[in-house]
């Protein structure tokens, strides 16, 4: 039997600056576009596009994140923040090919390594773009400073989670909680863009209003059972819809589906996860998203008349994330559908929270954003 890496092994620091040069030169090729497209621009344009792209690319590693979890790559690098302490699979291979043949069917391969540590290399990247805007915002645009800092101390954290995520072995609680957090930095991007953006506030009832802070309220905590669901490997237990195992109320262990802090397949006492914890974690997902999917779409219907192209975009995602959650289940839960499934939840958020951005409650006085 192979011996189990060490915890010293797991975070091995010497791959660190290599691995942080290839996310920096990668950064550098959107970031040339950028200041090749802004040569004749406003100098505060830049800033204004670099938090584009930079929402752009965080989107990009979300979905990316995703590919590698449901491509089951997450272990495809034991260790953190390289791949056997080398900045590249390339200089790891044999280690990779030792781990392979001594466990075929294990979380080790060259492909999983590459896919594990292109999703470093992009979040590098992305972290050396909030790096770049809190410098700015530093030095050049103090108003900023406050945002950018949040900012970039939040990225910091997701690379601990990140870190955590690897070393603790897939923990679902750690793995459901680096998702949220991508989406949270994806949040915080979107405010800082409709405060640089300055659009005109546009006047909602305060009923409508209020039921868009409801709405992200349950779109977050759909988000959190979501990706419950997919670090447990919950989605297949119920194949079809709308009768879960030829019930409308399965046998469920919401006790043991629920615990939070436990190993990945296995109870906080070390035995294996039993099935209806499974059944019960899928179900309240399930449950979950008819809520969602009529409050949401309702919302959106009474938004038109306001916000006509959000609420166009609100039922589009909506759309999106029924077939795509439909397909997941009644299809075997294929790569693309999942991945634009999680797609489809970081859109619905990042929406909500521009609409919470350009509108004011038509009771109040129009709000002075300023610029950040």
């Amino acid at each position: 039997m192979d011996a189990a890496p060490t915890a010293l092994s797991l975070f091995n620091l010497a791959p660190l600056g290599p691995v942080a040069l290839v996310g920096a030169l990668l950064a550098l090729g959107p970031l040339a576009w950028l200041l090749w497209q802004q040569k004749r621009g406003h100098p505060n344009s830049f800033w204004q596009a670099l938090t584009v792209i930079t929402l752009f690319l965080t989107f990009d590693l979300i979905l990316f994140g995703a590919f590698t979890r449901l491509t089951d790559s997450g272990l495809g690098c034991p260790d953190w923040p390289g791949c056997y302490g080398q900045a590249s699979p390339l200089t790891a291979l044999a280690d990779i090919t030792a781990a392979h043949q001594a466990m075929p069917t294990g979380a080790v391969s060259e492909g999983k390594a590459w896919i594990e540590m292109v999703h470093r290399y992009l979040a590098t990247a992305v972290g050396a773009l909030i790096v770049l805007a809190w410098l700015g915002a530093l030095f050049k645009h103090k108003q900023r400073r406050a945002w950018a800092t949040l900012t970039l101390l939040w990225v910091l954290l997701q690379g601990a989670f990140g870190a955590f995520t690897v070393t603790l072995k897939l923990f679902p609680a750690v793995v459901t909680l680096h998702l949220l957090g991508g989406l949270v930095l994806l949040a915080l991007l979107v405010v800082q863009l409709a405060a640089q953006r300055q659009p005109a506030a546009t006047a909602l009832p305060p009923l409508l209003r209020a039921g868009l802070w409801i709405a992200l309220g349950l779109v977050v905590l759909q988000v959190l059972l979501g990706g419950w669901v997919s670090t447990n490997y919950a989605v297949l237990v119920c194949n079809t819809f709308p009768l879960c195992q030829g019930a409308w109320w399965p046998v469920m262990n919401f006790g043991a589906g629920f615990e939070l802090w436990r190993p990945l397949g296995l109870s906080s006492d070390g035995q294996p996860l039993v099935f209806s914890a499974l059944t019960a974690i899928h179900y309240t997902h399930r449950l979950m998203a008819y809520g969602v999917l009529a409050f949401v779409g309702g919302l959106a219907w009474r938004l038109a008349r306001f916000q006509r192209a959000a609420a166009r975009a609100l039922g589009a995602v909506l759309g999106l994330q029924l077939l795509t959650g439909l397909s997941n289940v009644v299809l075997g839960w294929p790569l693309l559908a999942a991945v634009l499934h999680t797609g489809g939840a970081a859109a619905l958020l990042g929406l909500l929270v521009w609409c919470l951005c350009t509108s004011r409650s038509q009771a109040s006085a129009p709000p002075v954003l300023a610029p950040i």
